[in-house]
């Protein structure tokens, strides 16, 4: 049961990657509603489940924020290195400031939230039936909005197509992997929590310091905002009717 919940997320995924690339003509929107999404799975779904997993405190402050702040900080430092790169090498990125290279360890990591998803589906049918309802749930909802902002991250950064689309099959590919895991492995509440919250970080400072600006760079249009929340509230929705 775990793994065809995990083929419906595959699914999904594809549907979202399909979506972001339908429609470039609009390239503004896509990329406020994609803000907005990623803004919703910051706040109302990484770090309440970070929390939640690895709320214990260091030096009066939780780890799982911690982490997030790490992941914020360890995304800004990964680009502005790549930038540099590109830019002391006279690349087409220096009058872009925005390496390829990026848009792809970005894609990768929403590669790995997937397959933790997909642990995350099989661990709930463990518990039982109800409780892998409630999870296949929230993981198909939002599986839409990951492979919408999969296929826009690694655009947005330059990469060709073929790359884009490749990153969209291995992100809708994950869950299924890790549904099957969870029959051999079991990963610590702990470490899962951790790691959500160091991705939690990572995925914000895109949203915020990439994504958003991007989509108010030569659209500062009211329609673009309109996108941002809208994409934002789609998650609270999903959040709540799977909670």
């Amino acid at each position: 049961m775990a793994v065809f919940v995990a083929l419906c997320a595959f699914l999904m995924t594809l549907a979202g990657g399909w979506t972001a690339q339908r429609v470039t003509d609009r390239r503004h929107l896509v990329l406020g509603l994609a803000g907005g999404l990623m803004l919703g799975v910051v706040g109302l779904d990484l770090l309440p489940e970070a929390l939640k997993a690895a709320g214990e405190e260091v030096f009066g402050v939780p780890a799982a924020l911690l982490l997030f702040v790490a992941g914020f900080l360890l995304a800004h430092l990964v680009e502005r290195t790549l930038a540099g790169r590109q830019a002391s090498h006279g690349g087409d990125e220096a009058h872009d400031h925005r390496a390829p290279e990026v848009g792809l360890t970005a894609a990768a990591a929403m590669v790995g939230h997937s397959a933790m998803d997909g642990v995350a589906i099989g661990a709930a049918f463990q518990v039982g039936g109800g409780m892998g309802a409630a999870v296949a749930l929230a993981v198909i909802a939002h599986d839409f909005a990951d492979g919408f902002n999969t296929y826009t991250i690694t655009s947005l950064y330059g990469n060709a197509r073929r790359r884009a689309l490749g990153m969209l099959f291995a992100d809708a590919a994950a869950p299924v992997v890790g549904a099957a895991s969870t029959a051999f492995v079991t990963i610590p509440e702990g470490l899962l929590g951790g790691y959500l919250g160091l991705f939690g970080g990572v995925l914000l400072y895109l949203a915020a310091a990439e994504i958003l600006p991007e989509a108010h760079h030569e659209h500062p249009a009211r329609s673009t905002l309109l996108c941002t929340v809208a994409g934002a509230l789609f998650i609270w929705l999903v959040v709540g009717l799977a909670g």
